[in-house]
């Protein structure tokens, strides 16, 4: 009963015509920039980091997330009707909508995922609604060595489930905690790696590292690709399915939200993880593997379902233990610092209107989502015609303004060029930049608990053992280390990567 009234409390938060508008605004351009190939929610999250700072906390968190799980509603899109795929979670959507759109079936493609969609963000959110305060309540428990302990297995989970190469993945993370150091060191006193340049003492600026890394190199990655576009939709028909379609996919739904939901609590895991897992997973319960990939409506009712999952239950360790599980989570820890809160069990004690109310925004936001995306196809297909070119200059240059008006410093601006660089090279290198950001998001919390706990235990390192919970997280970590080491299970991580 007090969740349901600390819930309904939540709706008193974001149904405030203020916070009402910004959930809008947040599904607006989630949807726009999951239509738009190119962008993607953490790009964009990423440039619009600099626009919070005029917003209470609670407002901006609400916008910012909004547009996380909206973009996994707007990829589906034009996935089905011209076979691009807005998001990277609607790849695998692509693979059967855009056959059914083929065979006149589209208006029932995109039902079926915003049905899906629907369903599996209401069950997340559900999810956290009832496992945040638990969870946050055991985490009150945590002191300095289950923290540590906690945060290097949430690093060894997003070397595991990284794309690519676990030897990328292991430098990504090592770069970033590298990073993750530059500054004046709290204890000693001490500069380290600022090479005697004073806009370095407080360390490297988080906006300006994700809008390089992320929105400027994603930039540079798309011009020079030079995306080419046609809509070749043909008639969308019929909107709503018939009871026997949904008959059909509604165990495809549930199992891809059931999917979707461990994805998105599982570190190193998130909404791109899951839509490809589930697809895969139908593929091999299906009595006729065949059909997919030739028009089968549950080929799309499953990854949809699984990505919306994850995007929503991925707010449960970000919110309750205060780690984030990809890197738009990444950016969301950032978001709180960057307003002065620290992201953790004590969000739900100290911060009760961000926690509840973000909680009701996902369930207002879902249902705004709904009503934007069926009724307003039209216009998203048309947005297709926007030339890019005339698109990725807007983008730079509100860059540009954003992030010197954070600091008012030229510096910031070298260091975003500065990323941004370094993030098109690495997509060159096959070097997923992901790890990075949550290597240097995580550093420097994981050597102040070291440091913490080691101070309070007098420099005993069993200290971390000697702990249960501790011992087990790290246990834990170790086992995933080795499994992915295991020439079998590398294989097979391999091969679901490359399908």
């Amino acid at each position: 009963m007090d969740v349901l009234a600390l819930l309904g409390h939540g709706f008193t938060v974001v149904l405030t015509p203020t916070n009402l508008m910004f959930c809008l605004i947040g599904a607006l351009l989630g949807t726009l920039i999951g239509v738009l190939p190119g962008l993607g929610p953490v790009a964009t999250i990423s440039l619009l980091l600099p626009t919070t700072f005029a917003l209470e906390p609670t407002t901006a968190i609400i916008m910012l997330a909004g547009i996380y799980y909206g973009a996994q509603y707007g990829g589906s899109t034009t996935a089905i009707l011209v076979n691009i795929p807005g998001e990277s979670t609607s790849v695998v959507t692509a693979l059967d909508g855009y056959k059914m759109a083929q065979q006149g079936r589209a208006g029932e493609a995109l039902a079926i995922a915003a049905i899906g969609s629907f369903i599996a963000g209401c069950f997340g959110t559900l999810v956290i609604v009832l496992a945040g305060p638990p969870l946050a309540g055991i985490a009150q428990r945590f002191a300095s060595p289950e923290y540590f302990s906690l945060m290097v297995l949430g690093l060894i989970s997003a070397i595991v489930l990284a794309n690519g190469s676990v030897i990328r993945a292991i430098a990504m993370i090592l770069l970033g905690l590298l990073i993750g150091v530059v500054g004046i060191d709290v204890n000693s006193g001490q500069q380290r790696l600022t090479f005697g340049t004073s806009q370095l003492y407080d360390g490297v600026s988080f906006v300006a590292m994700a809008m390089g890394l992320f929105g400027v190199a994603e930039v540079i990655c798309n011009l020079e690709q030079g995306i080419q576009r046609g809509l070749n939709a043909g008639r969308i028909g019929s909107i709503w399915p018939s009871w026997a379609v949904m008959k059909g996919v509604r165990w495809a739904i549930a199992r891809g939200t059931l999917l979707g939901t461990a994805f998105g609590i599982l570190p190193g895991g998130g909404a791109t993880v899951a839509a490809f897992s589930a697809y895969a997973l139908e593929k091999r319960v299906a009595k006729d593997p065949t059909r997919f990939g030739r028009g089968a409506p549950e080929g799309v009712a499953a990854p949809e379902s699984a990505n919306n999952a994850a995007a929503q239950t991925s707010f449960v360790p970000l919110l309750t233990l205060g780690i984030p599980t990809s890197a738009t989570m990444a950016l969301m820890v950032g978001a709180l610092i960057l307003h002065g809160i620290t992201p953790g069990p004590t969000v739900l004690t100290r911060q009760p209107d961000l926690f509840w109310g973000l909680i009701a925004s996902m369930f207002v936001g879902n249902v705004m989502l709904v009503i934007i995306n069926l009724p307003m196809i039209g216009l998203w297909v048309r947005l297709l015609l926007v030339p890019y070119r005339l698109l990725f200059l807007l983008i730079l240059v509100i860059s540009a303004i954003g992030i010197y008006s954070v600091s008012n410093s030229p510096f910031d601006l070298y260091l975003t060029i500065g990323f941004g660089i370094l993030g098109y090279l690495l997509r060159k290198l096959d070097a997923e930049p992901a790890p990075l950001l949550m290597g240097f998001v995580l550093g420097p919390m994981l050597e102040e608990n070291f440091r913490r706990s080691l101070i309070i235990s007098r420099g005993d390192m069993m200290v971390f053992l000697e702990r249960p919970i501790s011992l087990a997280l790290l246990v834990l970590s170790v086992a995933l280390l080795i499994s992915v080491a295991m020439p079998a299970i590398r294989r097979r991580r391999e091969e679901v990567f490359q399908e």
